[in-house]
């Protein structure tokens, strides 16, 4: 119910072109690295999905991340416009439910965005490599542990969102989270367990421990985050 009622919030909002004009940029990179630098990349060793991705994931991440960010600004932005969040408590609708909905709704077009980008590294494996047996349990896998790693960044970037009501505060939060966690090294295991920073993570089929230790973090991060939404609920309620 309270998915379908986001739906219907979103239809004026921008949500959908924001995650699909995205999208379309973030699997253009690796499209145009290729059809520019070719040569570089046809020459290495491993397979054409790690090539792709180790070239262009940096890139491609971020533009995910800030995806995911202006998303949940956009979504929060309705709530708080017109007082529609007061209006929204005289309701019979718990305001977990709402935040529910809108993690729901994001994670889903988060992962519409992974599928576009999986079609875009298909598409350059075809057309400068060669699709070799298994190719399309690779691509899953790949895409499929980058879809687990931006799910702290969704919650944290709509906990965020939730607590500042004006969106342009929000949004600076999460644009700040973004470019800090650029400047992260990526090499070392603990800062790069901050939510912003996990999504630049690769899976590495070589190395299957540290790729199972940032699985681990992803889900110890997701219960924090819940419980510390749950906490923000109870706090804002004493003081309103």
């Amino acid at each position: 119910m309270s998915v379908s009622l986001e739906c219907k919030k979103i239809k004026r909002t921008g949500f959908l072109p924001a995650f699909l004009g995205g999208g379309i940029l973030a699997a253009a990179v690796p499209v145009i690295n290729m059809a520019v630098r070719s040569e570089i990349y046809l020459n290495l060793p491993g397979n054409p999905i790690q090539i792709l991705l180790g070239a262009n994931w940096q890139m491609m991440a971020m533009l995910n991340v800030l995806l995911v960010v202006a998303g949940a600004c956009l979504l929060y932005h309705t709530e708080y416009a017109d007082n529609a969040m007061q209006k929204m408590k005289s309701l019979p609708i718990r305001e977990s439910s709402i935040f529910l909905g809108k993690t729901v709704l994001t994670i889903f077009m988060s992962l519409f965005v992974l599928v576009i980008e999986a079609g875009a590294v298909t598409f350059c494996t075809y057309h400068w490599f060669e699709i070799g047996n298994g190719f399309f349990g690779e691509l899953c896998k790949y895409f499929g542990y980058s879809f687990l790693l931006m799910l702290p960044c969704v919650i944290l970037s709509l906990l965020i969102a939730e607590a500042c009501k004006n969106m342009w505060v929000s949004l600076g939060i999460g644009v700040v989270c973004v470019f800090t966690a650029t400047m992260l090294p990526t090499t070392n295991f603990a800062l790069s367990l901050f939510p912003f920073a996990i999504p630049f993570q690769v899976f590495t089929s070589s190395d299957i421990t540290q790729s199972m230790h940032y699985i681990y973090a992803v889900v110890a991060e997701l219960v924090v985050l819940a419980f510390a939404e749950l906490i923000f609920i109870k706090v804002r309620r004493l003081f309103e």
